[in-house]
């Protein structure tokens, strides 16, 4: 995320605190945006509660190094060093590695060690937090469908388990609308996933349904990891006009090996987030991972001090989204985009 922005909404929050609304959860180009509701409700708990003194230890499980999930796991910490205190939370920041066999020994080490609360940072993170315990509060974040991602059938927008947190899905048919708006000669659109990842086949979905609905072919390509990526793209772009990924974490983590493929090959890539257009898109309908994340500290503030009942929070999502575009890219393949879209900010 953009370091200006991290300290703007920090400070931003600071000062709603005072005024009775908090920031909340999204924008990749504004982190100080916030739903207005949540924000009243979260300050009006941290002035009813107070630590007491207490003193609490928390485990931040990241499933891998990524901006987006860095990201994420900043404005946790820093939403609940804010509220509680420096002096008075610890953190344990594990990561993955993207690996799920990581994921579950650091899940598991975490209960073992009997902390207060565990943040799981991507899918299969909270899916092996939720295998490990089930009276230790989970919140996720970074995750794109709860039910998806829990196998609950019955969705009312809370889990009824021992876990809440906030979802990093975009408006996936604004998304798909970016396609046409894009490129309105668009025959085929191919869909490029990790099959791995559940969200990220629950994307798929979404938007083919979408590409139905406004008569468009779309093909699906999916690598089972890491491996199968390079071949896997190759195929794609000899036979599709544009390339769509989800907010995948396998993808993210190689972008460069994707753009090396679709770029030369002269073939567009619309992004699901920030992180993977900034690496090999064009285009991305973008929320802020840090705010995300602070948002989710917010929730673990009410969960440990004020005792909010983690089992009917309802997951939060962003409220609010930017069309942003990667400049270089858009040169490169000569694509102007519409006066909406901001530019990536590149360090």
């Amino acid at each position: 995320m953009k370091k200006m922005n991290k300290i703007l909404s920090v400070m931003m929050a600071a000062a709603m605190t005072v005024s009775m609304t908090a920031c909340g959860g999204d924008t990749a180009s504004d982190n100080t945006s916030a739903s207005a509701d949540n924000s009243a409700a979260t300050t009006e708990s941290a002035a009813a509660g107070s630590t007491d003194g207490q003193k609490y230890t928390i485990g931040i499980l990241q499933q891998l190094e990524h901006p987006a999930l860095d990201a994420a796991s900043q404005g946790f910490e820093d939403a609940l060093t804010e509220l509680l205190g420096a002096d008075n939370v610890t953190f344990d920041l594990q990561n993955a590695q993207g690996e799920q066999a990581n994921c579950a020994t650091i899940a598991n080490n975490f209960v073992a060690s009997n902390y207060d609360l565990i943040l799981a940072n991507a899918t299969t993170a909270l899916q092996c937090s939720a295998a490990a315990t089930s009276t230790i509060p989970i919140l996720g974040t970074s995750v794109t469908d709860y039910a998806t991602a829990l196998e609950i059938d019955d969705w009312t927008g809370s889990t009824g388990r021992n876990i809440s947190g906030t979802s990093d899905l975009a408006p996936l048919d604004e998304q798909e609308a970016m396609i046409k708006e894009l490129f309105p000669d668009v025959k085929t659109v191919g869909i490029l996933y990790c099959s791995a990842e559940p969200n990220s086949k629950y994307q798929a979905t979404q938007i083919e349904a979408a590409l139905d609905a406004d008569g468009i072919a779309y093909k699906e390509y999916t690598a089972s990891d890491s491996n199968d990526i390079t071949s896997v793209v190759q195929t794609a772009v000899s036979e599709v006009d544009v390339i769509y990924i989800p907010t995948d974490n396998t993808m993210a983590n190689n972008t460069e090996t994707i753009n090396n493929i679709a770029l030369p090959a002269g073939i567009p890539i619309i992004a699901g987030e920030e992180g993977i257009c900034s690496g090999c898109g064009v285009a991305t309908l973008s929320i802020s991972y840090y705010d995300i994340g602070y948002t989710a500290g917010q929730m673990a503030y009410d969960i440990l001090v004020n005792g909010a009942d983690i089992t009917t929070m309802e997951i939060k999502t962003a409220p609010q989204v930017t069309k942003e575009y990667n400049a270089d890219i858009c040169s490169q393949l000569g694509i102007t985009p519409p006066d909406d879209y901001v530019a990536i900010e590149t360090e």
